[in-house]
């Protein structure tokens, strides 16, 4: 079992940027593929970023890369999404998922609770 924990959403001001941490409790943390996606309103979940158990491996959507940076501390049991250079179009509640290196929702087995980013023009 993993129980996923996401912070470091809020409100930024477009051009700027937010860590979001995903904190993992369960030891076998360090096994799983992690990935982050997004939901805006009236949208469907989205993919933005996935990393691989030791951290060697990344992917992206389009629409994010060279401005979103996905890392992993196996140490802590914690994955980051470093954002940068935000727009009001990445403003979603972002979740945390692990069990998988992929960008299909379904493949992943444990989700967090979400934390909300709001990006402002």
């Amino acid at each position: 079992q993993v129980q996923l924990v996401e912070s470091g959403g809020g409100l930024v001001q477009a051009g700027g940027s937010l860590r979001l941490s995903c904190a993992a409790s369960g030891r076998t943390f360090s096994r799983y593929g992690m990935g982050w996606f997004r939901q805006a309103p009236g949208k469907e979940r989205e993919f933005v970023a996935t990393i691989g158990w030791s951290g060697g491996s990344t992917g992206y959507v389009d629409s994010v890369k060279g401005r979103f940076t996905i890392s992993r501390d196996n140490a802590k049991n914690t994955v980051y999404l470093q954002m940068n250079s935000l727009k009001p179009e990445d403003t979603a509640v972002y979740y945390c998922a692990a069990g998988s290196s992929s960008n299909k929702a379904n493949l992943y087995g444990y989700w967090g609770q979400g934390t909300q980013v709001t990006v402002s023009s």
